[in-house]
């Protein structure tokens, strides 16, 4: 069993040769596979740096091993990829013991920002490292994890023999297989066992995903469905002074806001903005990254619509005396509380096809949802919403248009189906519970 002693250490019995072990006995195996990452890598580098340098470049040295100094005890570790991951990771972490000591990492400059910002009172924040021997062991060396939790799946073949080979447990929370990833790993079946057999525990979010992990080989006694964590995410803090902001320059006009776009996306939602009418609503439009607002930014002002940053609103002089018609939300962290000044959303990632986004930071406030058909990564929601029609499902500019002014033109009724859309969220919490229940004789008391 696993245990927590009152200093914090986690202890954790040595396993015997399982998983990778067996399949990759020899150093002369792992040696092979670290020089196909190496090779790898200096083949995407050129041309990541070259198209997204400002997005990969601040990860490097991190990634690469190079870790601030940090105290040297033992700790929990999350993994979250990326932004989606880290509110789950939040929402998971803000349920375990204050006094916990934990290291939580991602992949992402913007899932870095994120988790800096929202864990960093309660958490190290660090990059988590490229699948080669000299980054990983730094990592070790620097956070000495004693046991670790992915957030919904990003499994790599060199850390997980790291963990075993130090006796780590290892729990994959949240758990999610998609359609996409199912029909591309069900072709590698017979070789997934470097990864998922040092893994002692998955806590699916679903039914189906569950029977696809079975389906690839896992064991039924390491699975078990537990719910979507996501349906635990707390209600985001209000952010006055913006909500104001926003509310001013709308004035009398009702507030649509499309979340998480996508390249590709934006010039849809703004040719179906443009027929609700410009002089109609104001828009809040939030592409997924960062770094493409400049692009956005653009693209609005070539379609003719006047817009203003978010990150100019503190300036008088930046903005127009003639309101603008969209705000562009250049800032990470501040769509979800935003969703509740809305009178209809648009989830951002469904009219191209990148499998969705979250629509419950939507469905939480009550706000009547349109999505596009790609919804991949959310089946399990996106079946709740689709049984009870708790939202309006969407194939192009022309239908989100008329959504949108279906909400502005019959408000009772879209705040019917937004409320059909809450109590779904309602309905569907408790998953935090059922996880920590399920990690308990995986991780011990977690009292410190």
């Amino acid at each position: 069993m696993i245990a927590i002693i009152p200093s914090g250490w986690i202890t954790w019995p040595r396993r015997k040769g399982s998983g990778i072990q067996l399949y990759c006995a020899s150093g002369m195996a792992w040696l092979l596979y670290q020089a196909l990452m190496a090779l790898l890598l200096g083949l995407a580098a050129p041309v990541l740096l070259l198209t997204r340098s400002s997005h990969y470049l601040p990860t490097l040295s991190g990634r690469l091993g190079k870790y601030r100094a940090v105290e040297r005890q033992p700790r929990l570790w999350v993994h979250a990829v990326s932004v989606g991951e880290v509110g789950v990771a939040n929402t998971l972490i803000r349920a375990l013991p204050k006094t916990l000591r934990l290291v939580v990492t991602t992949v992402t400059p913007t899932g870095q920002e994120v988790a800096r910002r929202t864990l960093g009172d309660r958490a190290d924040v660090a990059y988590f490292p490229f699948d080669l021997g000299f980054p990983i062991r730094r990592f070790f060396d620097t956070f000495t994890p004693t046991a670790l939790v992915i957030i919904e799946g990003d499994l790599w073949p060199l850390v997980l023999s790291h963990c075993e080979r130090r006796s780590l447990p290892i729990a994959v929370a949240n758990c999610r297989i998609s359609g996409r990833n199912f029909r591309r790993l069900r072709r590698l079946r017979c070789i997934l066992r470097p990864l998922f057999g040092p893994v002692d525990l998955f806590a699916a979010q679903s039914r189906e995903d569950e029977q696809r992990l079975l389906y690839l080989g896992v064991g039924a006694e390491k699975v078990q469905t537990v719910g979507n964590l996501k349906f635990d995410t707390p209600d985001p803090p209000n952010l006055t002074q913006l909500e104001e902001q926003i509310r001013e320059l709308a004035g009398s006009r009702p507030i649509l806001v499309a979340g998480s776009t996508m390249p590709g996306e934006e010039q849809l939602v703004i040719e179906a903005f443009k027929q609700v009418g410009l002089e109609r609503a104001t828009l809040v439009i939030a592409p997924r990254h960062p770094e493409r607002c400049d692009e956005v930014d653009q693209l609005l002002t070539e379609m003719g619509v006047r817009s203003v940053r978010r990150s100019q609103l503190g300036d008088r002089g930046t903005v127009s005396t003639e309101p603008p018609s969209a705000v562009l939300l250049d800032t990470l962290g501040e769509l979800s509380p935003l969703y509740r000044l809305a009178s209809g959303a648009f989830v951002g990632g469904t009219l191209v096809s990148t499998g969705g986004h979250n629509p419950l930071e939507a469905a939480r406030f009550g706000v009547p949802i349109a999505a596009g058909p790609s919804m991949e990564n959310f089946r399990e929601i996106e079946t709740l919403l689709d049984a009870r029609k708790a939202w309006r499902r969407v194939l192009d500019p022309t239908q989100l248009a008329s959504s949108w002014l279906e909400f502005l033109d019959h408000p009772e009724s879209a705040r019917a189906m937004g409320a059909e859309a809450a109590a779904i969220v309602e309905a569907n919490r408790g998953a935090v519970d059922r996880t920590l229940a399920l990690l308990g004789p995986l991780l011990g008391d977690l009292e410190s």
